[in-house]
C-alpha cells in the first residue's frame, strides 16, 4: 500500500516545486533569497530580467554569490588542524532540503523530503551560528595538566 503511494508522494512535492516557481512571477525585477546555506558561505538569488535578444521576452536571472573563507581550517572544531586548500560547491547539495513537508494524500497525511541524501554529514566551511561547537585543550594548574573544553562558539553554546 505504502510503495504505490509515494509516486503519488513524489508527484505532490514536485507540485509543490511547479507553484513556487509560478509565484516567481509575481515578484518581476525583485530580487529572491533561493539558498542561503551559511554553512558553505553561500547565497543564491534569482530573478526576471529582460531578454537581451528580446526585449519582450523575460528570462530568469541567477546569481551565486560563494564567499571563501581564507582562514578556513579543514576541521573547524579544531583550531590545529590544517587549513583548508580544497572547497568543493554542488548546486544540488546547496538546493536541497531536507526539512519534512507534509503531504495530503487520499485523506491521510504523509511527510516527505524533497531530498534524498538528507543523512550524509555535511562539510562547513565556517560556524553555522545556531551550532554550538567545542574543543578540548591541555590546562595546566599547579604543575598537573587537564583537558578542558571550551566553546568556540560561545553565543549558541550557553543560554543567556
Amino acid at each position: 500500500m505504502k510503495s504505490s503511494l509515494l509516486p503519488w508522494v513524489a508527484f505532490a512535492v514536485s507540485l509543490e516545486f511547479v507553484l513556487v516557481a509560478g509565484t516567481l512571477q509575481e515578484y518581476y525585477g525583485e530580487e529572491r533569497v533561493l539558498v542561503n546555506n551559511k554553512c558553505k558561505c553561500t547565497t543564491v538569488t534569482s530573478k526576471f530580467v529582460p531578454s537581451k535578444e528580446n526585449p519582450n521576452e523575460e528570462i530568469l536571472e541567477r546569481n551565486i554569490r560563494i564567499t571563501v573563507p581564507l582562514r578556513s581550517r579543514q576541521n573547524i572544531s579544531d583550531p590545529t588542524s590544517p587549513l583548508r586548500t580544497t572547497f568543493v560547491y554542488r548546486m544540488a547539495e546547496l538546493c536541497k532540503k531536507c526539512d519534512p513537508v507534509e503531504v495530503e494524500l487520499g485523506g491521510e497525511i504523509y511527510e516527505a523530503q524533497q531530498s534524498t541524501s538528507c543523512n550524509e554529514p555535511e562539510t562547513c566551511y565556517t560556524y553555522n551560528r545556531e551550532k554550538c561547537y567545542t574543543t578540548t585543550f591541555p590546562f595546566i594548574y599547579h604543575g598537573e595538566t587537564k583537558h578542558i573544553q571550551a566553546a568556540l562558539t560561545p553565543a549558541s553554546c550557553y543560554a543567556d
